[in-house]
């Protein structure tokens, strides 16, 4: 679609009675359907005064620390545009008030876009940030990242990308795993359990039909109880099982400490040390730290990582026209951070 550069343009926006999902399509980003208004009648003012062109600095900087994440989407934004940056590394630590992204260039070629970069940074850092405390949680044991199901399918590659950037070690999601450069991770859900309704003929089939790399992970918490379950696929399975997974609704109390050292004690005793135990449903930092001590080897988050609230990012012109310049209650000019790097 052609660039919205004035509100007669907005108003010729129509939404096509075919269209199937809210979510904007990677044209209507670039385009600008997605800035806020204001930002259109601003470039109509300027382009009036003759001002659209003035050479801008902007800096954008977090509301709390945290980690960023963002930054090649923002790159991919400003592609082939009269725009420099400067940023923190994707994956870095931050803290409140860095400044964490610069920006220079004529304010008509990066004003437009200002809703859309913040947006691309607050969600995906806070993604990112989150999924740094379950990792610093698990230690050295792996989190998978399993909350595609808790948002709008349009940003579940994005927030499980995000999640890896943060230090997840893989993700469910097929397109979030393959924009990180990653193979999507998962066993199967429930549904395959309910309707067969043998724990142990899933098993067998599943070791039997799936290619020789994908983990014999068993989930063991539909029909009985989970150590009891635990034990028949092991003895089902033998030696191609790699691990049992946990996933006990909060109905029957979730998956505790207690409930995983049984399963540990059990599977051991009856000679299945290689066992690992995966765990999932409900889980947050302080939750994954207790089972990780109690015998849990990995463990699958969602909620906690898609649910993460957004770290408010502000941008701010702090040079226009070669001269230093701030709202009230900042300081004029450029902030000095030797962190940020030329990216584009």
């Amino acid at each position: 679609m052609k660039r919205i550069e004035s509100m007669e343009q907005v108003k010729q926006l129509t939404i096509s009675p075919e269209r199937k999902f809210y979510s904007a399509t990677h044209e209507e980003i670039l385009g600008g359907a997605t800035t806020d208004v204001y930002f259109v009648k601003t470039l109509e003012i300027l382009d009036h005064l003759k001002l659209g062109e003035t050479p801008v600095v902007a800096e954008i900087f977090p509301r709390r620390e945290g980690l960023l994440a963002g930054v090649q989407e923002v790159i991919n934004l400003f592609s082939g545009r009269d725009v420099s940056i400067w940023s923190l590394p994707e994956g870095s630590s931050f803290k409140a008030k860095e400044v964490v992204m610069r920006l220079e260039g004529p304010y008509n070629q990066l004003g437009l876009y200002e809703t859309a970069l913040l947006g691309i940074l607050a969600s995906s850092s806070g993604w990112a940030t989150a999924a740094r405390a379950a990792k610093k949680a698990a230690g050295q044991k792996p989190v998978y990242c399993f909350g595609a199901r808790h948002v709008h399918p349009a940003v579940a590659p994005v927030m499980e990308r995000a999640a890896l950037v943060g230090g997840a070690d893989g993700a469910s999601c097929i397109l979030g795993a393959k924009l990180a450069g990653k193979e999507p991770v998962g066993t199967v859900p429930h549904a395959v359990f309910l309707i067969v309704g043998d724990t142990v003929k899933v098993a067998r089939t599943y070791d039997e039909i799936m290619p020789p790399d994908a983990l014999r992970l068993v989930l063991v918490d539909t029909f009985k109880d989970e150590a009891e379950e635990a034990l028949r696929v092991a003895e089902a399975l033998g030696k191609s099982l790699h691990g049992i997974r946990l996933d006990t609704p909060s109905e029957r109390g979730g998956v505790t400490p207690e409930l995983v050292k049984e399963v540990r004690s059990r599977l051991d005793m009856a000679g299945y040390h290689h066992v690992k135990i995966f765990v999932s449903g409900g889980l947050y930092p302080e939750k994954i730290e207790a089972l990780a001590v109690a015998g849990a080897d990995a463990f699958g988050v969602g909620s906690f990582i898609s649910g993460a609230p957004p770290i408010d990012m502000t941008m701010d012109l702090k040079v226009v026209g070669g001269q230093a310049v701030a709202k009230r209650g900042r300081i004029p000019g450029i902030t000095p951070n030797d962190r940020l790097q030329k990216v584009l």
